[in-house]
């Protein structure tokens, strides 16, 4: 069975955490991109709320000026489940321009 790939985006993300994606079946991460737009470093965190905590994967990561962070690498994929809601947020206002990949509904 063919898989569902997609992709969600926000720019400018800053102080108030952005809903990226909230999965509405078994979904699987497969890339997050996070863009520094602005003039001086900024610190991201992402972190998926499973509807009653905050797990992090990541809290203050400083991406320098001009610069991206990857926050997924060699391969690595994290697995949502229905009602996951993905967040992102920096420490300066409309700092951050994300690009998630995503398989949507991983078939068995």
């Amino acid at each position: 069975m063919a898989q569902d790939f997609e992709r969600n985006t926000a720019n400018g993300v800053g102080t108030s955490a952005v809903t990226l994606r909230t999965a509405n079946s078994d979904d699987a991460i497969v890339g997050i991109m996070i863009a520094n737009v602005t003039t001086s470093q900024i610190n991201v965190e992402v972190y998926i709320n499973d509807s009653s905590n905050d797990i992090h994967l990541v809290k203050d990561a400083p991406i320098p000026v001009g610069s991206s962070l990857q926050v997924l690498d060699g391969g690595a994929k994290i697995v949502m489940q229905n009602g996951d809601a993905l967040k992102v947020k920096s420490d300066t206002a409309s700092s951050a321009d994300v690009w998630v990949s995503v398989v949507d509904a991983i078939s068995t």
